[in-house]
């Protein structure tokens, strides 16, 4: 289980949470919302760093976050899909060769 904190928002301090988009026991992807924050400038949503299960949420509507700070704990999803795309099975076979081109 991690936390998951405010990425760098630039020089937003104190921005206030307007919507929080999660709760303990949902399942999220990777980018899904977390919850929204409001500057004085704009909105924008936290995504979630990896897929996997909220834990708890550690903050509420109202309350002001900056850069570190930590918004929820979550579980990382365990999926056949992490592994890296590369890998392959020892026992694989080749792949077939292309059919001869026809006599001209």
């Amino acid at each position: 289980m991690s936390e998951v904190a405010i990425p760098d928002i630039g020089d937003a301090e104190d921005v206030e949470i307007i919507e929080i988009c999660v709760a303990p026991g949902d399942e999220v992807a990777a980018n899904d919302a977390l919850i929204v924050i409001e500057s004085d400038k704009a909105s924008m949503e936290v995504p979630a760093p990896y897929a996997g299960s909220i834990a708890e949420v550690l903050v509420a509507l109202g309350d002001r976050v900056n850069t570190g700070d930590p918004i929820v704990r979550m579980d990382a999803a365990a999926s056949v899909d992490a592994a890296p795309v590369d890998a392959a099975p020892v026992d694989a076979a080749p792949p077939p060769s292309p059919p001869p081109a026809p006599a001209a």
